[in-house]
């Protein structure tokens, strides 16, 4: 368009210049002509490049639109694939935040759980209770049935949690939970120096008191081993007493009363089986031994058996032999016999000699 515009104001200029020659007084047609035809030329070269720019400018226009297109189905494409993609992650967003949500539930109610569980705590006979529950599967779940015994009575009147049930020695062993879980927590929510050390006063007090009572109850001479177990149903409280308060495991050792917790539980309880099983073997031992006893006599008596036997076949094959021996006898004798018959016949009588006779075949050889 710019090129059109300059030729066009050329070819006006041109007009105007040869209009103002006219008017002054004719100009010769020799200055005049030449100017028209470079003027009819240079018109024509316009035309020439306006048609160019125009068939330029049309294909450029082409190549536009093509390639406006082109980036037009390539951004439909991509806002596409980004609107599927967007889809999948706001779905799996919702996944992720439906999980969340039921993992928030699952916090609540395991809240309300733990909650429900201090409450059950706080209260000594649902503490006990609790506390033998735990014992009963750890020692079911390590001894046979004949191995143990819950809520004995014992001889002196007093109910053992658990009784194991082992050989002599060392006989039946008591077990008892004990949960000072009270002054537990005072100490561990003690912050303070004094607030610490009265809680370490009656943690002490209460851990030695149990310990006391249960060498007293449930150590009984000639009815219970010598020694007893203390079960405490938390690791967290075994691990508090074995850290701070040695003194009070010492004393435990002398009053023969063995504090365990469900971890060093489950290893005495191994144990226990393994001596079990010992004394099976053993009784096992006095059977297998009778039974090699009595196999030994069968031995002996088969043995027994076996020599008269052999001596019934010596006895046989010696009979054969004399029967043998007979039937030779009875063949020599025949053969004297016949040669004495023909002898009578009046032929050459040859005595038969013992080596020429005819000997009885052997039925049986020797």
């Amino acid at each position: 368009m710019d090129i059109l515009v300059i030729g066009g104001a050329i070819v006006i200029v041109g007009l105007v210049i040869a209009v103002a020659i006219g008017r002054r007084g004719g100009a010769p047609d020799n200055r005049v002509n030449p100017l028209h035809d470079q003027l009819v030329a240079l018109s024509e070269r316009v035309k020439t490049l306006a048609e160019s720019q125009i068939n330029g400018q049309t294909a450029i226009t082409k190549l536009l639109e093509e390639r406006l297109e082109k980036v037009s189905h390539r951004m439909g494409q991509s806002l596409a694939d980004s609107a599927t993609k967007t889809a999948e992650s706001l779905g799996k967003l919702n996944k992720h935040l439906s999980v969340i949500d039921q993992a928030q539930k699952n916090l609540i109610d395991l809240s309300g759980q733990v909650v429900t569980l201090q409450d059950i705590l706080a209260n000594k006979q649902a503490r006990g209770a609790f506390g033998e529950i735990q014992l009963a599967d750890i020692v079911t779940a390590a001894l046979p049935p004949s191995a143990f015994q819950f809520q004995v009575t014992l001889s002196n009147g007093k109910r053992a949690d658990c009784v194991l049930r082992l050989p002599n020695p060392p006989g039946a062993i008591v077990v008892d939970a004990k949960f000072p879980l009270e002054s537990f927590n005072a100490l561990r929510e003690a912050h303070d120096d004094g607030a610490k050390k009265k809680a370490v006063r009656a943690f002490r007090s209460d851990l030695l008191k149990h310990v006391q009572d249960i060498a007293a109850r449930y150590i009984v001479p000639g009815e219970t081993a010598e020694s007893a177990l203390m079960f405490l149903p938390s690791e967290s409280v075994y691990a508090e007493l074995h850290t701070n308060f040695i003194d009070v495991v010492r004393k435990s050792y002398g009053l023969r009363v063995w504090i365990v917790s469900p971890t060093t539980l489950m290893a005495t309880l191994n144990t226990v089986r393994a001596v079990l099983k010992d004394v099976r073997m053993r009784e096992q031992a006095h059977v297998i031994q009778t039974e090699v006893a009595k196999m030994a006599d069968d031995v002996v008596r088969l043995q027994d058996r076996v020599d008269k036997l052999q001596k019934h076949f010596r006895q046989a094959d010696q009979d054969i032999n004399d029967i043998q021996i007979s039937a030779s006898k009875i063949a020599n004798k025949a053969d004297r016999i016949e040669h004495v018959q023909l002898e009578d016949d009046g032929a050459d009588v040859v005595e038969p000699s013992d080596t020429g006779s005819r000997a009885f075949p052997r039925l049986i050889d020797s």
